[in-house]
């Protein structure tokens, strides 16, 4: 049996490898910088370690779930410096395609194979797994591992050559931020104009405004909880990605732009760990209310 690896158990990373132990009841270490997810991870059936070295140098499926494109980069750099071949190296992370395309020809030259495979579905579809993945990298790997992934996910797509699943992921977080730039500033205009925002929730949400983004974030913008399912500094990652990809393609995406640029605000104002949704309060802050 191959022995697999996960590293990375933050918000979504967690549930995902507990979702590999319990649903796929495998074997699986793993590894994280904060002490409460390994504790979190062993309670769960997982095993722990220390280092990403003892998961690089003993684990033939390693699956990663990292915040940033360098987190990423210099994980699989660890890998590759194992000098192991044939190693699949599944990215679920978000990261950037011209990233992703430069650590699978660095993989492919050392004998290991790399798949981008980033997710949506935020932390209670990783928690349920019930995940959208979307898979870029050689189809032969990927049919390699689909049913790993099919224990963490319920949409499993095979997208493309490498690069094709981050792609979708920019699209897909696209389409997101600019959800939820429409949801927070629906509800202050409707709190401005004096009306109660549960009400209107409850009013539109099964009209055609209905939608995952609005049953989401809306309650946790009115109930003023912006404890992080999925942090600004993430989104605004992938948005940010999206500009320089638009921007090679030489090509305007001004609705993801204003998103970014409201993100970036929120950095300014030290709010980027606070839930996505959170941008809500620019608006709150042009109009003078609060969304309650």
């Amino acid at each position: 049996m191959k022995k697999i690896g996960f590293i990375g158990m933050g918000i979504m990373g967690l549930p995902m490898a507990i979702n590999l132990v319990k649903k796929g009841k495998l074997s699986v270490t793993g590894f994280d910088v904060l002490e409460d997810k390994k504790v979190a991870f062993i309670e769960n059936g997982g095993i722990s370690t220390d280092n990403i070295d003892s998961i690089a140098e003993s684990c033939n499926i390693i699956f990663l779930c990292l915040p940033t494109n360098d987190l990423v980069k210099n994980s699989i750099q660890q890998i590759l410096n194992t000098g192991r071949k044939e190693i699949i190296i599944v990215d679920l992370s978000s990261t950037s395609p011209n990233v992703i395309r430069e650590m699978y020809l660095k993989c492919k030259e050392a004998g290991i194979s790399l798949l981008d495979s980033p997710v949506s579905g935020g932390e209670s579809g990783a928690i349920a797994g019930t995940l959208a993945i979307m898979c870029g990298g050689d189809k032969d790997v990927y049919d390699e591992v689909e049913t790993l992934l099919h224990y963490i996910g319920k949409a499993v797509t095979y997208m493309g050559s490498t690069g094709c699943g981050a792609v979708a992921k920019l699209a897909n977080n696209m389409i997101v931020g600019c959800n939820i730039g429409a949801v927070g500033e629906a509800l202050a205009f409707a709190v401005k104009a004096g009306l109660d925002p549960t009400t209107l929730y409850n009013a539109i949400k099964d009209g055609f405004a209905g939608s995952a983004v609005l049953d989401s974030k809306a309650p946790k913008i009115i109930s003023r909880n912006f404890d992080a399912s999925a942090r600004i500094a993430v989104h605004q990652k992938d948005l940010k990605n999206a500009v320089k990809l638009a921007e090679e393609l030489n090509i305007e995406i001004p609705m993801s732009k204003m998103i970014l640029g409201y993100m970036n605000e929120m950095e300014n104002d030290g709010k980027l760990n606070e839930d996505h949704c959170a941008i809500a309060k620019i608006y709150e802050k042009r109009m003078g209310i609060e969304i309650k």
